[in-house]
């Protein structure tokens, strides 16, 4: 079943604050978001460089626009439906999942329409666009699982461990999918063609990975938010490498991959951004000028070398330019 409707839009203006970070090499721009209460989970950018954020407890989807600050509201149809996971496909649609509501939706920018999608699964949580599917993890379900947004079919996968909590997926140079099991020490490899998973076991039973972010060269890298450490697979030679972060009681959270090379990622306790050479092996910390920020998720937008990070504590959105 599809469920379409338009959607009542609010343009404000987000207040724009600049501070210099404990790493003189990168500061970080703010952007306060204009809705009381803002909650900005997962920020997505479009090809435009406007970035996309859901705002999970507010119930909508938001785009602002880096360049004058304005931030427009698209609410949800499905009142608190709890957007969480947000991408913008390759038509420029926007897509999230409806995690407290068990849906999946599209938000059409030209229009100001949305179709929403029940999946039939508690909590789907976070999105991927692949060759005109849509994939997805459903965390408290413990599933994976495709839309087909021709047709609306909804196809979910059990995970074989029990409470894994499919968390964070990406997708691999090969084309592959590789999923963050936040409730096992475990990834999991996906084959797109025939949806078989795949399970590999980290070595310390404590680790925790919760988002994820691959090279080139197909390493996946991981943010281990139990026990403070940015690890590394190799699906190549088999092999787990691990880093401490530079804090301890540090949660790292969202992960990223900039166009050099290196891997940014937050320690959300702390309220930092690190960055990490893999060459060096060297992380260099990046103080969020707003206190508790709680970043939750961070996308790297490639064409303008930016890194986007949502500040789900304070009600912003938080830009570093790379070099």
């Amino acid at each position: 079943m599809q469920i379409q409707t338009g959607s009542v839009r609010r343009a404000r203006l987000a207040f724009i604050v600049s501070a210099q970070s404990l790493t003189a090499a990168f500061s970080i721009q703010e952007y306060h978001l204009p809705h009381s209460g803002a909650f900005a989970h997962d920020p997505a950018v479009a090809p435009d460089g406007g970035v996309w954020f859901a705002d999970q407890p507010g119930s909508y989807i938001g785009r602002l626009d880096p360049e004058t600050g304005a931030v427009k509201e698209y609410p949800t149809p499905t009142p608190g439906s709890g957007p969480h996971g947000i991408i913008v496909a390759p038509s420029g649609d926007v897509w999230y999942t409806g995690n407290a509501k068990g849906l999946i939706a599209r938000l059409d920018p030209k229009t100001g329409k949305f179709t929403e999608y029940p999946t039939g699964a508690r909590d789907p949580h976070t999105p991927l666009w692949l060759d005109g599917m849509l994939w997805f993890t459903a965390q408290q379900a413990n599933k994976y699982g495709t839309l087909n947004p021709a047709t609306g079919a909804v196809k979910l996968y059990d995970v074989p461990t029990a409470r894994a909590l499919p968390y964070g997926l990406q997708r691999a140079p090969d084309g592959s999918l590789w999923i963050a099991f936040f409730g096992t020490n475990k990834l999991g490899h996906v084959d797109p063609a025939t949806a078989k998973l795949t399970e590999i076991d980290l070595p310390n039973a404590a680790t925790r990975p919760r988002r994820l972010a691959i090279t080139s060269d197909g390493r996946i890298w991981y943010s281990d938010y139990s026990r403070g450490f940015l690890g590394m697979y190799d699906p190549k030679s088999k092999v787990t490498r691990e880093w401490k972060t530079p804090n301890d009681n540090s949660n790292p959270y969202g992960i990223g991959i900039a166009p050099d090379g290196a891997i940014w990622f937050n320690e959300a306790r702390q309220g930092n951004m690190v960055r990490f050479d893999p060459k060096t092996e060297r992380m260099e910390v990046v103080a969020i000028p707003t206190r508790g920020s709680v970043i939750r998720n961070v996308t790297v937008d490639s064409t303008r070398r930016r890194l986007w990070i949502a500040e789900s504590g304070v009600s912003r959105l938080g830009r570093i330019d790379l070099k």
